[in-house]
């Protein structure tokens, strides 16, 4: 897929686990696996808004688009 979240490269800027971040969000850590593995086939916009809050990032520093 062309789309790539970049979760695992803000994470370790910000020195926090997944499970930390799953927790704050409120997703589980089965999803955000999912998430972090680039297997997932859609992002909730709300769950794109977390992330970036969280994260303190903006969601471009999040998704890439490789052609």
């Amino acid at each position: 897929m062309p789309i790539i979240i970049n979760i695992d490269v803000m994470l370790a800027r910000r020195k926090m686990s997944s499970g930390e971040l799953a927790s704050r969000i409120g997703i589980t850590p089965s999803n955000m696996s999912i998430l972090k593995t680039g297997k997932a086939k859609a992002l909730r916009l709300s769950t794109l808004e977390s992330l970036c809050r969280e994260l303190e990032c903006q969601p471009g520093d999040i998704l890439e688009y490789t052609p």
